[in-house]
């Protein structure tokens, strides 16, 4: 009787803690703090820049303000210049001309770097599977932008991006043996002789 009553107790209580959860397994969430909450809105932000138009003024009033824009970074003309050329196979000449004529006016030239990312990771399937380790799946979904504006004197001369709209990804780790598969190699079993 009092056992019965105790595994009813215990029953109960697991069942109240994982019925507050939408789900007992991890959830993790990695946000670069943005104002463009979406892949298309920062593209559709970046689209607005015109090479040749755009000023420094005008990029303020688009949100592309290192002062004021988080993750938005400064690049000078060395760090730009790794950028296009990362190697010795990649020449001078085979720049965009007007990336060549900022990196020849060097301190003149700056570039804003634009890197957004957002992954969402869920871990799926069956609680006991997965917290004996004989089963654990994560699913990871999520986007990333890049952008590249190349500013020479107060104009953007030259802009660039690049990025996933959409990033889904599967994770399955099966552990026929689950815990046991994690004991240590240096745990000597006993010989018989």
């Amino acid at each position: 009787m009092k056992y019965g009553l105790s595994m009813s107790f215990a029953t109960a209580g697991v069942l109240l803690l994982v019925a507050g959860c939408r789900t007992p397994l991890p959830v993790s969430e990695q946000v670069t703090r943005s104002q463009w909450e979406t892949f298309d809105s920062a593209r559709k932000a970046f689209e607005q820049v015109v090479p040749g138009k755009t000023t420094c003024d005008d990029l303020r009033g688009m949100g592309f303000d290192p002062e004021t824009t988080p993750n938005l970074r400064i690049l000078n003309y060395l760090e730009l210049l790794n950028q296009f050329m990362p190697n010795a196979a990649v020449t001078f000449d085979d720049l965009p001309p007007e990336v060549r004529a900022a990196l020849e006016a060097r301190e003149r030239c700056r570039a804003y770097e634009l890197d957004l990312t957002r992954t969402h990771r869920e871990r799926e399937g069956n609680l006991l599977l997965d917290v004996f380790g004989f089963r654990r799946s994560t699913r990871e979904t999520g986007w990333n932008f890049k952008g590249l504006l190349v500013i020479l004197d107060d104009a953007v001369v030259y802009k660039l991006s690049s990025g996933q709209p959409s990033r889904e990804r599967f994770e399955l780790d099966r552990r026929p043996l689950g815990p046991l598969q994690e004991i240590d190699a240096s745990i000597a079993l006993p010989t018989p002789w």
